[in-house]
């Protein structure tokens, strides 16, 4: 690996009166809100490569930001006390940046040597008690940040639940004022609390009696369409919301938040707005009763409250890579509300959602799901003590031949995260191709329709998801009150057990076709209550099986109880999430804390393991990396086993005759400008001239752009005719002309052309990269992009730039792909190769290759 070679002109730049360059610490007070944070829209209205608002701390030339010593620029050193500043910008950072765009990646490298060189400057004004006061202070920020979302997390999930309840209870009846009522805003748990179990409750008034309806057909017609109403009602609300006023706020969230914890930018997405819209439309839908989850939005709606908190801090806000560190532990806090385990909730951001986790990260997430926990227990929701409705305990243990049944729960589990992932990806396809189902208002209403007809009749499903799980995975010697029927004995028990398995049937096909609309919408505890189906089925049969014949299990006590058909349940509910999600640890913490039975970790370990096994037989990937790769999000798993292709890099990069290169003299701004109205691509190679092609560095779109738009503006008011360059001229007036170098990354990382494609995906899994310019002793052949990459990883036998005249598509030469009309995109082409008016706007070298 090798950094792009300076020329004896670039290297001879340092003795040179260029305009100022701004300190890569300091460049984060210029960044503007360009960023998946931001809110707002572009106040300009201009190009959208542009930043939303101008560079406020911009300087003229020879404003003195750069240390000058005898003429040239001083060697790497440590910025004195006196002079926080004094540092050789030159030598230590790689350039300005402006602010990302839309849907492109992050600089990793970038990102954390502009933190390393923030905290330089700030050790060295580390003097005194003050000094050591701001150090302390700075530290504290992302503690802050941490407790604060923490705090708002654990808040809103306690409304969430309690909200969600009372809506969904609406749907059979309400709580009636009066003297032996409560209010009607209190959900049935609420206004039945004092009475003892199994005994009515006066207070709780179903819609027939309130109609007056006496028989008991009447009753089930009315009752039934109130049930119908309500469930469609709650659910179209809640995709108004979303299509009118936060697309990022529909699915689950996770597979974006997956793609932006790994450097993608998605502007808006963990905005304010979009927290509101998740928030309430998570309640609606959850509340209408469809077969969907609030865990994973959960996790949606714990990251936006890290963004609100975020933004109070520059020194976290101006940092992509330390804004997704604080986005890890957010993460955990949300899984640490969803199901009331903290350390479950920090294990699922490591192993599910981070892209880099570092131990500082681990502690963090620590912290921030403690507290959101903690905030959800004194709230208390369920006025239990539980975090959440389905924790329960066990007071005996398993028996050594339940490990056999506990293993086909697991195969179970497995053959139905498998199938659901392939039916679901092939019924997202499905709607895609089908232009008169693509109305996402309809698709809701028409599947909310279906699944209350559905759930009503049967009575494990017109139970919300969360009470199904409760009363499935609950100890019968503990139960007073079966309201659902899963202890009954004897023969009524192969009844039941019907019922159960036609449940978890029914509710697999709702998933199906429910997780993926246009709605806030988790799979997570839909996975589960289906394996609590089949598991408590399963665990009735050898209730059932041992009762019939004891003696074949002699090591069951004859007067006691040997199988408890809960534990089953919980069991089935890990088989069946390892199968869909492909986790492991965190499943097994996380039932581990909903259980608190350290004697039932083996046999869960067990049906995880191989539910993984037989999940991963069907498809390598979980139902979020199959969403991620259905949405073609350029996110590259550091920990995939996929098979790379055994060639050299240059087999599939995109060579130099292909893309667009600019050379380091030969331009105006006019040229420049034309360059990026005709081209939608993303970043340039910056090169000598076109015969040698020597490599100096690269510029991508933004910075270009947003120079060219500073310059052509009050102060400086440069006309477009103004020379500019990227490489030292020394007779160049610096007020007269406009310098890019400041702006260029003169050494982004380039590798041999013969490298192994195998090396490369390599760096870009383990440092985060955006491109890799590939050349050969110092001469530019060629580059890779991240979704390059990406498309190879994921089975394509040749990248998007690879056909794009042929085909009609342009493809930026940054992470991003940008769609063009076919005619279009062969005139630019036969444009560059033939060349322009303008100087230095298209010119062809004698291999045909395209260069400015």
């Amino acid at each position: 690996m090798s950094r792009a070679p300076q020329s004896n002109e670039a290297s001879a730049s340092a003795s040179a009166s260029i305009p100022a360059r701004l300190p890569t610490v300091l460049a984060a007070d210029d960044r503007d809100e360009l960023d998946f944070l931001g809110d707002g829209q572009d106040t300009d209205g201009g190009d959208a490569s542009l930043p939303s608002s101008p560079l406020q701390s911009l300087r003229p030339p020879g404003d003195g930001r750069f240390t000058r010593r005898n003429g040239s620029h001083s060697p790497l050193r440590r910025p004195n006390s006196a002079n926080a500043k004094d540092v050789d910008w030159q030598t230590e950072g790689p350039g300005r940046r402006v602010g990302y765009e839309d849907l492109t990646a992050i600089d990793w490298i970038f990102e954390y040597t502009k933190e390393r060189q923030r905290q330089r400057v700030l050790a060295s004004n580390a003097v005194g008690l003050v000094g050591h006061a701001q150090r302390f202070l700075d530290a504290s920020q992302v503690w802050v940040v941490l407790i604060l979302t923490g705090l708002l997390v654990g808040t809103v999930a306690a409304a969430i639940d309690i909200t969600t309840d009372w809506l969904a209870d609406l749907k059979t009846g309400f709580c009636s004022s009066g003297p032996e009522g409560g209010q009607f805003y209190l959900n049935k748990s609420f206004c039945c609390y004092g009475y003892d179990q199994g005994s009515k409750c006066v207070g709780w008034k179903p819609w027939s009696d309130a109609l007056g309806v006496h028989s008991t057909i009447g009753k089930w017609v009315i009752e039934y369409l109130f049930f119908i109403t309500f469930s469609v009602t709650l659910a179209y609300c809640a995709a108004l919301l979303v299509q009118e006023y936060a697309l990022h706020a529909m699915h689950s969230g996770i597979p974006e938040i997956k793609t932006v914890l790994g450097g993608f930018v998605i502007r808006r997405f963990l905005g304010t707005w979009t927290l509101v819209i998740k928030s309430i439309g998570l309640v609606l839908a959850v509340g209408s009763g469809m077969w969907l989850g609030k865990e994973g939005p959960l996790v949606h709606v714990a990251c936006c409250c890290a963004g609100l908190f975020i933004k109070l801090f520059s020194n976290i806000r101006d940092n992509e890579a330390r804004k997704r560190e604080v986005l890890s532990a957010a993460a955990a806090a949300g899984i640490s509300v969803a199901f009331g385990s903290p350390i479950g909730g920090v294990l699922f951001s490591l192993e599910q959602l981070s892209y880099y986790f570092p131990d500082k990260t681990m502690w963090q997430s620590f912290v921030c799901a403690m507290t959101a926990a903690v905030v959800l227990h004194a709230l208390d929701p369920f006025r239990s003590g539980n975090l959440v409705l389905y924790q329960t305990k066990y007071s005996t243990d398993w028996h050594g031949f339940e490990i056999v049944p506990y293993a086909l729960l697991g195969v179970l589990g497995g053959i139905y995260g498998g199938l659901f992932i392939k039916a679901n990806m092939a019924v997202a396809r499905w709607k895609k191709s089908r232009p008169w189902i693509r109305g996402p208002m309809t698709q809701v209403v028409a599947v909310a329709l279906l699944t209350a007809i559905v759930n009503y009749p049967n009575l494990f499903m017109k139970v919300q998801s969360s009470e199904l799980v409760s009363n499935l995975v609950a100890d019968c010697s503990k139960v007073l009150d079966d309201q659902i029927g899963v202890c009954k004995t004897g023969a009524a028990s192969a009844g039941t057990v019907v019922l159960l398995v036609l449940a978890a049937l029914l509710g697999s096909c709702l998933a199906t076709v429910t997780f993926g609309l246009q709605i806030p919408a988790g799979i997570i505890l839909p996975s589960m209550a289906i394996g609590a189906l089949t598991g408590r089925a399963a665990g009735i049969m050898m209730e059932m099986w041992v009762a019939g014949y004891p003696a074949l299990f002699a090591s069951c006590a004859p007067d006691a109880p040997c199988i408890t058909p809960g534990t089953y349940a919980i069991i089935g509910a890990a088989a069946a999430l390892a199968g869909v999600t492909r986790m492991t640890v965190s499943i097994v913490v996380i039932m581990f804390e909903l259980t608190g039975a350290l004697t039932y970790v083996l046999p869960i370990m067990v049906a995880v393991m191989i539910s993984k096994w037989v999940g991963d037989a069907f498809s390598r990937h979980g139902i979020y990396e199959s969403w991620i790769q259905l949405n073609e999000y350029p996110f590259l798993d550091n920990s995939d086993e996929t098979t790379i292709p055994d060639v050299p890099a240059s087999h599939v990069m995109t060579h130099i005759h292909d893309i667009m290169v600019l050379t380091a003299t030969g331009h105006t701004m006019a040229s420049l400008n034309s360059m990026l109205e005709m081209h939608p691509y993303r970043g340039f190679p910056v090169v000598s001239d076109a015969a040698e092609a020597t490599l100096l560095g690269y510029i991508s779109r933004a910075e270009l752009s947003y120079n060219i738009r500073t310059a052509s503006r009050p102060p400086r008011s440069l006309p477009p005719e103004t020379e500019a360059f990227f490489r030292h001229q020394p007779l160049a007036d610096p007020i007269s002309t406009l310098d890019l170098r400041p702006w260029m990354d003169q050494t982004p990382l380039t590798l041999p052309s013969r490298t192994s494609l195998h090396l490369v995906v390599s760096y870009f899994q383990k440092l985060g990269l955006r491109y890799v310019l590939l050349s050969d002793r110092g001469a530019l052949q060629g580059l890779l992009t991240k979704k390059d990459v990406w498309y190879v990883l994921n089975g394509a036998d040749e990248t998007p730039r690879s056909t794009a005249v042929a085909s009609g598509v342009a493809v930026g030469t940054d992470d991003a792909v940008a769609v063009a009309d076919p005619l279009s995109v062969a005139e630019e082409h036969r444009g560059l190769l033939r060349g322009g008016d303008a100087p230095g706007v298209a010119m062809a070298d004698d291999d045909g290759a395209s260069i400015l």
